[in-house]
């Protein structure tokens, strides 16, 4: 047995079964085995996926061969991410697996990633066409064949590459979980409301309903988190946050919605979270009367100030951005800390005044229960205190600058939450449980002997606050905001602690805003801001996003009426998370199989609850401003919709569709046929849908909006060639259904001959019950010139119809529907007209690069002069071979391939209604008259009958018709149906099938036997003779169509049936030819003789 032609694999004795073996063809087999026994023991290098896979991949090469190799060597990473299969340096190289010389890879991450991927190239595995087919030895792929993408890209790969090295080059920063997430989430969720509004919420609602609105908000939040961990682990995520979570999704109509609202909602919120901290620092210097102008203007520019260091900080870098979210976080935790040790601290007298009397059990009950005032409720409280429980996708905002995204995002989302959520509760019970609601400040305001306390707690520990109830008092829970800072050991550092909340949660948003929108922008969802995809530096900043980000702050800081605002940008959050949520449930019910995260503690049923409560929280906080949220997100849905950006992320808004139309395809099995819902579908023999496009547009007519339409197309010859073709031009020929608004299928087959792929449509075809019931052919105009074969499989097919029981419609127009010709010549124009472009484009650079003056610029003109002459030439020729063209450039045909698309005038579709076949002959014009586009046609019946009965005939059509409920205009009775056709029109047809006939009566009898042999397909006399009548109708028919239907807009004629095996094929095209000869559009229809119109309600 031979062994391949790598024999170092089995003398090496650490050989492992698993290898991939590099096999130069170059060499002879035998020299190779000889060079190589003699040698060293060859060199290894690790090919394995992960560092754990040691010695389970690698490649062997041949001594000598090294340096070829080192060439795929990129900064010390693995070689297979540089080697193709079939790549070759001026030599043949195949892969050797499992010791065996095949092309098949091993699998391997770099053939599964996208286009464009920054984490590695992508690679494009031998096609199955390269396997299975025969392996030619004279193979040569160029090098750049590793660079390869799906679709037929070929610039990804170096694109990559070149970023790749690039960030290599710069040090491209990447965060972990903790400076990634968990910090950002932090502080983005401990906001001015832990220190300035916690102490409020829980004197009005008590330390019972305060924790439940914490845990409320939490479990909102908690939700949100479950939701959003289960959609950043299924799949990589690149930036953009939110907006890329829902656009995967649910889509691009929800994600572009969300996205630029949320992008908006980010950027406002710096503004607020600026004002905050101005507001902050204008108290303390009212404080030491130090206003630099008045409060409001002090405001605006300490703002200012602030959004324009925030701004230097996020351009420096998200390296000196983390930095200062680290320091900041410091502060706010010494600052939490702070207080924590302050209600430990023995209270004095002046902050007994105050209501601070350190832990209390009596203070603990009081506080216990609700004391709401002012007309605040549960739900009230609860609307002010939920925006401080916001700001948990801070760290999957900035998604594209994480290191491993699917890991950090739920780990430090999750964490955040819960540590933030025991922080709320323990500040809350804390203070809760040393502060009384209500004091006075007044040190001498102590306990008289003998007065009662009517169980308040403070009288109980020495103090009498109870003038609070007749007379606003300024201390106490709930009459002052600072509590915290009287309760703290060190006062000053709960400022800190504020600043530090304020500015850590504006730079938060200063950083999520424009990466947001860079991302929407990226995607292109609103062509008109793609300005703003550009970035800049090594972490691809979007210094654009920034300065527009910075723009919108500045707006409404300087407006500094934020109060209107706030709640609108609360609920654009809010309506983020419901759509987060949504996107969870919507992709665990689709059940797609590429739904798979990593993450396993979500529900679908949980985040719809999720989903849900988060629209309720909207009208809690504000309804007007839920109504304004829903009105924008419903207009800028409806927006994207319309657009309908050309992106595909396999939604799980399409795995619903599919979902949905497989469901109902198979329920639609367990619905029996009934006439009623009798519906035309139609398989359509157009080949390419636009080489035929009048037929298509015929059948289009009476199938849009009402039934099935598949447009066929049959390839014949050599089957590799055909399979290639024709799978090459699938998605094409549907693009172009769809592109041209056509409610229509596209499918094809390769067969061994025409008759052989549409008998193969016929049966396989349609699903379930949504099958073909009617076949639409075009008249085959050429059948005189066609090959006996060609008339053969043509009539064939009409037979097969018949034969699987389907519908039979043949449609005639007097130009014929096949196209190409004019398809192209337009594609010659074009090309030409194209190559003119470029010619004029060529000259102007010419013009502006040379004109010059002096001697050297006389030269030049002269030079461009000439290449004017040529353009001249050329486009002379150009006319020329228009105008040559146009003659070739059959203007009839092109009006008549478009001539069903245009709105018909008044006038009629005449129905010659001649055999009952189920009423499909008549069922047809009628559903055509209901389209925009015949309208206007009346229906004019054409049926044949008696001489002395014509007025009965009459009367029984219309009342058959009146009971299908089917409009018409006419009804002629035509009794000379049977008479023989005039001499002229008969010779015509003798002359036409004269050169079809074998003559057989005029031979001897040998003769004629040996004729029939060899020519099976001609007309025999005895043939003839048989169906002379038949053929007298048609003659005749044509002679009463010219008659009375000659200025209709369509025909719509009985179709005679042949017979198989009695009427010959060339003698029933004759019949068809002559019936529809010089006639308006003809429609050539035979019902499957079942039912398809019936007078039962």
């Amino acid at each position: 047995m031979s062994m391949n032609n790598s024999p170092n694999l089995f003398l090496d004795p650490n050989a492992n079964r698993f290898q991939v073996n590099i096999i130069n063809e170059s060499h002879d087999n035998n020299e190779t085995s000889q060079e190589d026994v003699g040698s060293d023991p060859p060199h290894y290098e690790e090919t394995s996926f992960t560092d754990e896979a040691q010695n389970r991949l690698r490649i062997s090469y041949r001594p000598g061969k090294r340096e070829l190799f080192d060439n795929f060597l990129q900064n010390g990473e693995k070689t297979e991410a540089s080697l193709h299969p079939y790549d070759t340096h001026n030599k043949m190289y195949y892969l050797q697996t499992f010791g065996h010389n095949t092309m098949d890879p091993v699998p391997k991450i770099d053939y599964y990633r996208n286009t464009g991927s920054v984490s590695g190239n992508k690679l494009s595995r031998p096609s199955l066409l390269e396997i299975h087919e025969q392996l030619a030895k004279n193979i040569a792929v160029s090098t750049g064949s590793v660079e390869r993408v799906a679709n037929g890209e070929s610039t990804a790969g170096d694109e990559t590459a070149v970023s790749k090295e690039e960030e290599n080059k710069t040090g491209f920063v990447k965060f972990g979980w903790v400076k990634g997430v968990l910090v950002r989430c932090m502080l983005n969720i401990w906001g001015v409301m832990l220190f300035i509004r916690l102490s409020w919420i829980v004197g009005q609602a008590g330390i019972g309903l305060g924790v439940i609105i914490i845990l409320l908000a939490t479990m909102v939040t908690s939700i949100t988190g479950l939701s959003t961990s289960a959609i950043a682990t299924n799949g990589f995520i690149r930036g953009g946050g939110a907006y890329y979570l829902i656009s995967r999704s649910l889509g691009p109509e929800f994600g572009g919605s969300i996205g630029l609202i949320f992008a908006f909602a980010n950027a406002v919120a710096v503004a607020m979270y600026v004002v905050g901290f101005a507001e902050t620092v204008v108290e303390l210097l009212k404080e030491s009367d130090t206003l630099m102008v008045d409060e409001s203007n002090d405001i605006r520019i300490i703002g200012t100030i602030t959004v324009v260091c925030l701004l230097g900080i996020s351009v420096a870098g998200m390296e000196w951005e983390a930095k200062a979210q680290v320091i900041l976080l410091i502060v706010l935790l010494v600052a939490i800390a702070n207080f924590f040790i302050g209600t430990i601290i023995p209270t004095n007298n002046e902050k007994k005044a105050r209501g601070f009397f350190n832990y209390q059990a009596s203070i603990f009950a009081e506080n216990f229960g609700p004391g709401f005032r002012s007309g605040e409720g549960f739900f009230s409280v609860f609307a002010i205190f939920f925006p401080a429980a916001t700001g948990i996708l801070a760290g999957a905002n900035i998604s594209g600058d994480l290191k491993d995204p699917q890991s950090a995002i739920p780990k430090g989302t999750m964490l955040a939450i819960v540590i933030t959520t025991v922080a709320y509760i323990g500040v809350a019970i804390c203070v809760a449980s040393c502060v009384v609601r209500d004091a006075t400040g007044n040190i001498n305001d102590t306990v008289v002997l003998g007065m009662s306390c009517n169980g308040s707690s403070a009288c109980g520990l020495g103090y009498d606050f109870s003038r609070c109830a007749s007379q606003p008092c300024d201390y106490g829970l709930m009459n002052n905001f600072q509590v915290m800072s009287m309760v703290s050991g060190f006062g000053p550092l709960i400022t800190a602690g504020i600043f530090s909340a304020t500015l850590s949660s504006a730079l938060a948003s200063l950083v999520s805003a424009p990466k947001v929108f860079q991302a929407l922008c990226k995607d292109n969802v609103y062509t008109g801001l793609h300005f703003f995809a550009k970035g800049y530096g090594k972490n691809n900043e979007p210094i654009r996003g920034y300065v527009l980000t910075f723009v919108i702050a500045m707006a409404f800081i300087l407006i500094a009426e934020l109060n209107t605002i706030a709640p609108i940008i609360s609920n654009f959050f809010l309506a983020s998370y419901a759509l987060i949520n949504f996107s969870c449930f919507h992709a665990s019910y689709a059940k797609s199989p590429g739904w798979r995260p990593a993450f396993r503690y979500y529900n679908m049923w949980v985040s719809l609850f999720g989903a849900l409560l988060c629209c309720g929280v909207m009208f809690v906080i504000n309804w007007w401003a839920a109504l304004i949220t829903y009105a924008i997100e419903l207009f800028l849905y409806i927006y994207v919709t319309y657009k309908k950006p050309d992106v595909n992320w396999g939604s799980s808004t399409q795995a619903l569709y599919y979902v949905n139309a497989l469901d109902s395809a198979l329920a639609l099995t367990t619905v029996e046929d009934h006439v009623k819902n009798f519906r035309p579908q139609c398989i359509a023999l157009t080949g390419a849908p636009m080489i035929r496009p009048a037929l298509l547009d015929i059948t289009h007519t009476f199938t849009k909006n009402n039934g099935l339409c598949i447009c066929c197309e049959v390839y014949t010859g050599p089957r590799k060639l055909c399979v290639k073709e024709m799978n090459s031009g699938m998605a094409k020929k549907q693009a172009w259904l769809t592109k041209n608004k056509r409610k229509a299928f596209y499918t094809a087959v390769a067969a061994d001959s025409f008759r052989d792929g549409v008998k193969s449509l016929l049966q396989a075809s349609g699903l379930g019950r949504m099958k073909p019931n009617i076949l639409v052919i075009g008249f085959k105009k050429d059948w005189r010139t066609a090959t006996a074969t060609q008339v053969e499989n043509y009539v064939g097919v009409i037979h097969d119809a018949f034969d699987f029981e389907l519908g039979m419609i043949i449609v005639r127009i007097s130009q014929g529907f096949d196209i190409s010709q004019v398809l192209q010549v337009q594609d010659e124009l074009e090309k030409l007209e194209q190559e003119r472009l470029a010619l004029e484009a060529t000259i102007k650079e010419n013009d502006f690069e040379e004109g010059r003056s002096g001697i050297c610029g006389f030269f030049r003109k002269a030079r461009t002069l000439n290449i004017s002459k040529h353009e001249t030439k050329k486009d002379s020729t150009i006319n020329t071979i228009q105008s040559m063209h146009v003659g070739e450039f059959n203007q009839k045909l092109l009006e008549a391939s478009t001539q069903f698309k245009k709105k018909q005038g008044k006038g009629s579709i005449d129905i010659w209604w001649l055999f009952d076949d189920g009423g499909l002959t008549i069922l047809i014009p009628y559903i055509l008259t209901i389209r925009k586009k015949w309208r206007n046609c009346k229906l004019r019946i054409f049926t044949g009958g008696k001489v002395n009965r014509i007025e009965e005939e009459k009367l029984v059509m219309a009342s058959l018709l009146s009971k299908f409920r089917i409009k018409f205009a006419d009804i002629n009775i035509i009794c000379d149906i049977n008479i023989k056709p005039s001499k002229e029109s008969w010779k015509f047809f003798e002359e036409m099938i004269e050169p079809y006939r074998l003559h057989e009566s005029c031979k001897d009898i040998t003769t004629a036997e040996k004729l029939k042999r060899e020519t099976p397909w001609k007309i025999t006399d005895a043939e003839l003779e048989a169906f002379k009548e038949k053929s007298y109708r048609q003659v005749r028919l044509n002679e009463l169509l010219q008659e009375h239907s000659r200025a209709a807009n369509l025909i719509v004629l009985s179709l005679p049936v042949a017979r198989k095996g009695a009427v010959s094929d060339y003698l029933y095209m004759a019949w068809l030819e002559i019936l529809s000869k010089n006639l308006p559009p003809v429609l050539m229809v035979r019902g499957n003789h079942k039912n398809v119109l019936t007078f039962y309600s």
